[in-house]
């Protein structure tokens, strides 16, 4: 098997661990919003895969560039560059005091990233056929 396909087919993967928790996200926004998880137990679960999940999307746009993939790094570049930008302004952490204000944005948010990572999910499948064909 090629490195390309290697490269893309581990990015399926990671994209697909990526969605999932997006999805975990929107289920636990969802269940504050209805009132069957309190704001602090909320905050402490989700704020424990906040920084691997940015990790998780930052090493995947590494190995991307490394290996000269421009589109997919191109892709990649600007939520690695939102996730360094709240990072740097340290909003990256959810907040129990705050949570109730700000749920619909970080609801948007949550919707957004799910998008992103379904959309970056089948584009890398793509590439890894595609790597795959071009190998035989």
């Amino acid at each position: 098997m090629p490195a390309e396909a290697l490269l893309f087919l581990f990015g399926t993967i990671m994209a697909a661990g990526l969605l999932f928790m997006m999805v975990f996200f929107t289920i636990m926004f969802s269940d504050l919003e209805c009132d069957y998880i309190n704001p602090i137990d909320l905050c402490n679960k989700l704020n424990q895969f906040v920084l691997p999940e940015m990790l998780a999307h930052a090493f995947l746009f590494f190995l991307f560039f490394i290996n000269a993939s421009w589109i997919a790094s191109l892709i990649n570049v600007l939520l690695v560059a939102y996730n360094i930008q709240k990072i740097s302004s340290n909003r990256h952490m959810y907040d129990a005091t705050e949570i109730f204000r700000t749920i619909n944005h970080h609801k948007k948010e949550c919707f957004i990233k799910l998008g992103f990572y379904l959309i970056c999910f089948f584009y890398y499948l793509y590439r890894m056929i595609v790597a795959l064909i071009n190998e035989s």
